[in-house]
């Protein structure tokens, strides 16, 4: 379930990078939790002679960091040398997929050795969700409930689907292996129902390892690239997913790659503004952007300047002092969501500009206590 801090830790951890004719940011933040269970991989041009693949993941732990950060290091080496099928280099798609599902495989069985893991003082486990790119190919992988997404030709293209227990297939599996699946969840406790770790639901004698409570077994799907059509693909935990859905959270990112060229910078806004819209979880996001991605455009940059300059008004004229003293920030964003401001990020929406609003807030009221409110569920956004 996972404890929570009083106020939300916003520092961030952010990397950028280019090759192979991509380019790529990622932001990750701890946010309200107690610890940060986030992990990410972002490597472009890889070893065994792939020189033009790359590969990007988002790890999402759970009772821990410990599987989250050793398969943020050592899943894609895994994946590469579990198999015969990386060198010196993949035959078919076929090929590939069954060495990614290989690799999967071997990497949670050698995680099972370590000492902590298999003595039960660490019971950790993560989601793990992925891809790897060909020059042909985008291999999608996913192993739990992060995400991603495949924005081409100005829609959300593909989406991985989310290993949930209520699903049918994950159910059957789930008990058939002796467990049930109650509140949402295996055995009324975790609630994916796959991932690496987590070998208290990975002991069923007679059971292979797919057929256990919780499989570590990925699903893979390989998409053909389109180079004319192909703009992003967004990864990303649940913290970012429970509170934007895939078409809005693609929408947001168009729209940000419209006004910066800074994909760090459209990264720490997709954390920003789903910390504001309520999200309490860690949160992280891959930003794979390919040649037909957005560009900045002179219209985009002037219609956003004109957006912080009308709130930057609003904000003023609202903060004039009246006989009930100066509103306090709650008061302020209240006051605007029930207004028609218009050209707000779509899919990101008022919360995405927090930091404009909270800017003039301070400048006029320098004297204001804290009012705790950085990124609270109370938040009308």
């Amino acid at each position: 379930m996972g404890a929570f801090l009083d106020k939300p830790k916003t520092e961030k951890h952010t990397a950028h990078g280019a090759g192979n004719g991509l380019h790529f940011g990622l932001s990750s933040m701890q946010g309200w939790r107690v610890e940060m269970e986030d992990a990410h991989t972002a490597v472009v041009g890889l070893p065994h002679g792939l020189d033009d693949w790359s590969f990007f993941a988002v790890y999402d732990g759970h009772a821990g960091s410990r599987v989250a950060n050793y398969c943020s290091k050592h899943l894609l080496e895994h994946i590469l040398t579990s198999s015969e099928v990386f060198r010196p280099g993949p035959d078919s798609v076929e090929d590939v997929k069954s060495g990614i599902r290989s690799g999967f495989l071997k990497i949670d069985e050698y995680m099972r050795n370590f000492s902590d893991l298999r003595n039960g003082l660490d019971r950790s486990g993560s989601t793990a969700v992925g891809v790897l790119a060909s020059p042909q190919h985008l291999y999608f992988i996913n192993c739990g409930d992060s995400r991603a997404v495949l924005f081409r030709a100005g829609q959300v293209h593909f989406s991985t689907q989310d290993h949930k227990p209520c699903n049918p297939q994950e159910k059957e599996r789930i008990q058939n292996a002796g467990g049930s699946v109650m509140i949402q969840r295996v055995n009324g406790s975790l609630a994916v129902s796959r991932a690496l770790g987590d070998y208290d639901y990975k002991c069923v004698d007679g059971k292979g390892p797919t057929e256990q409570l919780v499989s570590p077994e990925p699903e893979v799907f390989e998409i053909a690239r389109a180079s004319e059509e192909d703009e992003f693909v967004v990864l990303a935990c649940d913290g970012i997913w429970d509170v934007m859905s895939n078409e809005e959270l693609c929408e947001f990112v168009h729209s940000r790659l419209q006004v910066w060229d800074d994909l760090e910078k459209v990264c720490n806004s997709v954390v920003d503004t789903c910390l504001h819209k309520g999200s309490r979880d860690n949160m992280s996001v891959v930003l794979v952007c390919f040649s037909n991605a957005p560009k900045v455009t002179e219209e985009a940059v002037k219609r956003e300047a004109e957006l912080d300059k009308f709130l930057e008004s609003r904000v003023e004229e609202m903060m004039k002092p009246s006989e009930d003293g100066v509103p306090d920030l709650v008061h302020i964003i209240r006051g605007l969501s029930a207004e028609n401001v218009p050209n707000l990020p779509p899919g990101g929406g008022l919360a995405s500009k927090r930091s404009v609003i909270e800017a003039v807030y301070n400048r006029l009221n320098p004297h204001r206590e804290e009012d705790g409110s950085g990124g609270d569920l109370d938040d009308p956004w």
